[in-house]
């Protein structure tokens, strides 16, 4: 079963606006990226996402790009700082494909937890907009691919 991790858009400092929500430059980029996730064939049943306002604007963003339209839900556990074992019992439960948008370090150590077993080697390096595809097997997780901004045509002067 695959989960993608999304790291949310480029956002707004947090000197210029507190509940920092996405700049229009990370607004377009998620929008392409979700565009492009659409034709890659991504399917979720939901998009689990922080709460703050920056991983809200990007899981709206990809909700209306993915058919069958998932649900949103609002997860604890995903905040940057938050222990990535708050979030496993729930990842692990899950019968179908679920999308999570989030937060560094928190993606990185889910991630680091999921492939190896431990939050803190940080072996993936997220980029705003960007998905990892982590699929479920019968010996674990693995890493079944990553689509950084950059690669998606339209996105960084592609």
């Amino acid at each position: 079963m695959p989960v993608y991790l999304v790291q949310h858009g480029q956002a707004v400092p947090e000197t210029q606006d507190p509940a920092r929500p996405l700049t229009e430059g990370g607004r377009e980029e998620v929008e392409r990226v979700a565009r492009h996730a659409a034709t890659l064939g991504v399917r979720v049943a939901e998009i689990w996402h922080s709460g703050k306002l920056r991983a809200l604007q990007t899981a709206e963003l990809f909700r209306g790009h993915l058919s069958p339209m998932p649900a949103l839900r609002e997860q604890r556990g995903m905040n940057p700082g938050d222990d990535p074992v708050l979030v496993l019992p729930r990842l692990e439960a899950a019968a179908d494909p679920v999308m999570l948008v989030g937060h560094l370090p928190h993606l990185s150590r889910l991630a680091s937890l999921l492939l190896v077993g431990d939050s803190g080697r940080g072996i993936i390096q997220f980029r705003n907009a960007g998905i990892v595809c982590l699929a479920r097997g019968e010996g674990g997780w693995r890493l079944d691919w990553a689509l950084p901004p950059d690669l998606v045509p339209g996105v960084a002067g592609r």
